[in-house]
């Protein structure tokens, strides 16, 4: 029994340090991943068209603004935060991540890196520099060349603010999970369009605005909260949320994302029709304060697009059960997941 007993010591001691070896050498890896052939067009239609993507659909805005209290106002009164990025987004026990400065800054920002570099990242999550981002931030891989085309547009046609953001911080688990877990290496067998689906109520534009604009899968869909893997079906519903940080806010009650498929019981089985659907989408605004919904971005959609999404929603075979949603208290969650 003792000699068993050290054997396996020794078998898990030569385990950790292979561990340690391959995380060490891989956890922060340069990845080859190729460069889009997109370049951004500055005319006006692009400009504008990326200018509605950031936004409202894409909700970039929701994570690069410079704080919560920016978002508030852009609620408010529709003013548009500068897109200067540094809002921290801490996610224990992996780290914290912190977004980045998407103003054409040649320091700071965006404007240092190419189209086909800014194109890369948004398609294949890897950054400028060939590091992977980190995969369910940006679910814009089925994103069109249109699109992504509009978006940088945009982006290099603001006033460039010189901002520097903090560099992500990783905890030893962080570091682990970062080697191991494909949510936080780069993307493969991308397939997109070059065009994206009619600005129309169809199913087809509400699938490409929900699984490659909006990335409503990554908080309406069940995931585990430390790889970032699907644990059930595509927007069944999500695990429990944190609550945006405002004063006076409880944060006991997270936010439990519903189900989005026609389960009986589920949200979307509460509208009768769409245009049901489009008023709450565009003029219901907040229900909960402090939700993590980016609902200032939302309802500032087109009504097609919102009617898009319900389209797609109604064509989903039923999934999960109805579930709870809304507020819960906090200790029926374990972790929130990152999302975007």
């Amino acid at each position: 029994m003792t000699r068993l007993l050290k054997w396996t010591a020794l078998a898990i001691a030569i385990s950790l340090v292979a561990l340690g070896a391959h995380v060490a050498r891989t956890w922060n890896r340069v990845w080859d991943a190729p460069l889009p052939s997109i370049h951004a067009r500055l005319d006006a239609e692009s400009v504008k068209r990326g200018e509605y993507l950031v936004y409202g659909p894409a909700h970039c805005v929701d994570c690069h603004a410079e704080s919560t209290s920016a978002l508030d106002e852009y609620e408010r009164t529709g003013v548009r935060p500068r897109l200067i990025g540094g809002m921290a987004f801490a996610v224990p026990p992996i780290g914290t991540v912190f977004s980045r400065n998407l103003t054409p800054d040649t320091d700071t920002g965006i404007g240092r890196y190419s189209d086909g570099q800014l194109a890369r990242l948004l398609r294949y999550s890897v950054l400028p520099d060939g590091r992977a981002s980190v995969r369910p931030l940006m679910e814009y891989a089925g994103m069109s060349d249109d699109d992504i085309v509009a978006i940088i547009a945009f982006l290099r046609s603001q006033p460039a603010v010189r901002h520097r953001v903090r560099e992500d911080e990783w905890t030893v688990i962080g570091k682990i999970v970062k080697s191991l877990s494909p949510a936080f290496m780069p993307r493969t067998n991308v397939v997109a369009p070059r065009a994206a689906p009619p600005a129309q109520p169809t199913r087809q534009r509400g699938e490409y605005l929900a699984r490659a604009v909006g990335n409503c899968g990554g908080c309406h869909s069940p995931m585990n909260p430390i790889t970032f893997q699907l644990s059930g079906a595509e927007f069944s519903g999500g695990v429990p949320m944190e609550p945006r940080r405002r004063p006076g806010v409880d944060g006991t009650q997270w936010f439990q994302p519903p189900n989005l498929t026609p389960t009986d019981g589920s949200a979307i089985r509460r509208f009768p029709d769409r245009d049901v659907f489009v008023a709450r989408f565009l003029r219901g605004g907040v229900k909960y304060p402090a939700s993590p919904m980016p609902w200032e971005c939302f309802n500032r959609m087109t009504a097609e697009d919102a009617g898009a999404l319900y389209e797609f929603f109604r064509s989903l075979p039923p999934s999960g059960d109805s579930g709870s949603f809304g507020l819960v208290p906090k200790r029926e969650q374990s972790q929130s997941p990152v999302s975007g």
